[in-house]
C-alpha cells in the first residue's frame, strides 16, 4: 500500500475509532493499568485502544494496531486553568459536542473552531497523521479555562 493510501485508510480508521470511543460514549474496557480508563474500537484488521488517566488533569495515550502490529500512537495531556471558571465536567461536554462537529467533517488534525454557548472550542496543529502536533483549548467569555496539547505519528 503507498503513502498516500496508507494516509487516507489510516486517517478515516482514526477519525472513525476516535468519534465511538471517548466522544461517542462508548463502552469503557477492564483498565489495562492500575487506575487507567480504557476505551477500544475495532474494525478488520485495525485496532485502537485509548487508554488515560486522571479527570480534570489528564493524561493518556491513543495506540493502532494493523494486523496486531502497533502502528500509531497520539500522546496527550490535558488540564483546567480555571477550574473556578469550568468544571470537568463542563470541559468533557464542550471537547465531546465540539469533536463530533470536527469528525462529522472526516478529520481530527488542522485548525478548527466551534462556539456553543459562552463557550468556544479551537484547536491547532501542525503536520499530518504521519507526524503531528497540536493543542486545543476551551475560551469561556474569551478567557482560556482549558487546554490540552498533543502530538503523535507513525511507529517502526
Amino acid at each position: 500500500m503507498n503513502r498516500d493510501a496508507v494516509l487516507t485508510n489510516l486517517e478515516s480508521f482514526v477519525v472513525r475509532a476516535k468519534s465511538r470511543t471517548y466522544v461517542g460514549s462508548g463502552p469503557k474496557l477492564l483498565p489495562y493499568r492500575l487506575g487507567s480508563q480504557d476505551l477500544q474500537y475495532a474494525e478488520g484488521d485495525w485496532v485502537y485502544h485509548d487508554s488515560y488517566f486522571g479527570n480534570s488533569d489528564f493524561a493518556g495515550q491513543e495506540v493502532v494496531y494493523y494486523q496486531g502490529t502497533p502502528v500509531w500512537v497520539q500522546n496527550y495531556f490535558g488540564y483546567l486553568i480555571r477550574p473556578d471558571r469550568i468544571t470537568a465536567a463542563e470541559a468533557g461536554a464542550m471537547i465531546k459536542e465540539s469533536l463530533t462537529a470536527m469528525y462529522r467533517e472526516g478529520r481530527f488534525l488542522g485548525g478548527f473552531t466551534y462556539a456553543s454557548g459562552d463557550l468556544t472550542y479551537v484547536d491547532t496543529s501542525e503536520g499530518d497523521v504521519f507526524r503531528f502536533q497540536g493543542q486545543e483549548w476551551i475560551l469561556r467569555d474569551g478567557e482560556r479555562v482549558y487546554t490540552l496539547r498533543y502530538h503523535g505519528g507513525l511507529v517502526r
